[in-house]
């Protein structure tokens, strides 16, 4: 099971996450914290959806973002029932991808643009207190067009996957 222990931050209460994975209970490494993260993708609080990268390679990478119930879409969506909008479901995974492709000395320096979804599946709700293991695998890059496959999982069930084209720009 994921652990969570809260700190104090800029921005208030932050998560740091350790990397125990949540179908086995082997833990893993943080291999990049939050300030890693910003120093690879341009994203900023309160838009940067990942909170830790456990696995990395040219190919793969693995994230997680722990959930604490203060993000500011739980006040709005909904209120009655706290619930992560799919769509930043989909971001945190793009952007756990934009950290595969960007971390590569061939793409340092530049952004990563969604270029569009396929096979968008929603599975279960994710809400405060859940931790999301965002898993991406690069399938192909033409040119500066590439091709992901992820999956966003809390614990061993599966809450979305999706087919992520992205485009690499300036």
């Amino acid at each position: 099971m994921q652990q969570i222990k809260k700190h104090q931050d800029r921005t208030g209460i932050k998560n740091e996450v350790s990397c125990t994975g949540a179908i086995s209970a082997t833990a893993m490494p943080v291999l990049m914290d939050k300030a890693a993260i910003e120093a690879v993708i341009p994203h900023r609080h309160p838009f940067l959806l990942i909170d830790a990268i456990c696995e990395l390679s040219d190919q793969h990478a693995v994230a997680l973002k722990a959930l604490t119930g203060e993000e500011d879409f739980f006040r709005g969506h909904f209120p009655q029932l706290p619930v992560m909008p799919g769509v930043l479901i989909l971001e945190a995974m793009a952007q756990a991808g934009a950290v595969c492709v960007l971390n590569q000395e061939a793409y340092r320096g530049r952004l990563a643009f969604f270029g569009g979804v396929d096979k968008v599946r929603f599975k279960r709700k994710v809400v405060p207190g859940d931790v999301l293991r965002l898993e991406v695998h690069l399938n192909k890059m033409r040119g500066s067009i590439g091709f992901a496959s992820s999956r966003a999982y809390v614990a061993d069930e599966l809450a979305a996957s999706a087919e992520i084209i992205f485009a690499i720009g300036d």
